[in-house]
């Protein structure tokens, strides 16, 4: 009896939607996601919770390398527990059309381009934040450069401000506005797009 198809998708943002990476996955028996970039698995509940679900004879579907891992350690890892023997997980990557299955992890080919082409991902990831932060230093010398846009009006920082000395909570502050409870500290903080607002 073969096993079930458990696909995986992420997603760094609420904002961000999972259609791309579906429509990679086709038909699976069984989602897992996370919408957050999470840079260990621990910060990626779906991911977890997809790795204890899957059983022997299964396979799990991912669109692209960097779907699943954020570094190259972080692949090998996961790919190398759950092909072990005794886990007899597959592990397949739509985009590089490659499966890695159960035994695999013994063979040194198979880790050798496991781990070449995540090296690769994973220097196009380093190469893409750094003409990000070229471009963010050349709008900065002409000018240009005005950072993240504010998500909260001055009347809502202020309104945060004074509700976080009452004692009210970052958590309830962030979901009563509809953002991040990152934002919420950066406005208590002065950070960023919030650094010189009225205190």
């Amino acid at each position: 009896m073969s096993g079930q198809i458990v696909g995986y998708v992420r997603v760094s943002s609420s904002s961000q939607n999972f259609a791309r990476q579906l429509e990679a996955l086709g038909a699976v028996d069984e989602l897992f996601e996370d919408r957050q970039s999470g840079k260990t698995r621990t910060q990626r509940p779906g991911l977890e919770e997809a790795l204890r679900y899957v059983r022997r004879g299964d396979t799990l579907r991912v669109a692209s390398m960097d779907r699943l891992a954020r570094s190259l350690i972080d692949l090998e890892q996961i790919v190398s527990e759950l092909t072990t023997p005794e886990r007899g997980v597959s592990v397949e990557f739509v985009k590089e059309r490659l499966t890695f299955s159960p035994g695999q992890s013994a063979d040194p080919f198979a880790t050798f381009q496991r781990q070449l082409i995540g090296a690769v991902a994973e220097l196009e990831r380093s190469l893409i934040r750094e003409r990000q932060r070229e471009g963010i230093d050349l709008a900065k010398a002409r000018g240009v450069y005005k950072g993240r846009t504010r998500r909260l009006t001055d009347e809502q920082v202020a309104q945060v401000r004074e509700a976080a000395a009452a004692g009210e909570s970052k958590a309830k502050l962030a979901v009563d506005l509809g953002v991040s409870r990152r934002l919420i500290y950066d406005v208590l903080a002065s950070n960023g797009a919030y650094a010189g607002t009225a205190e």
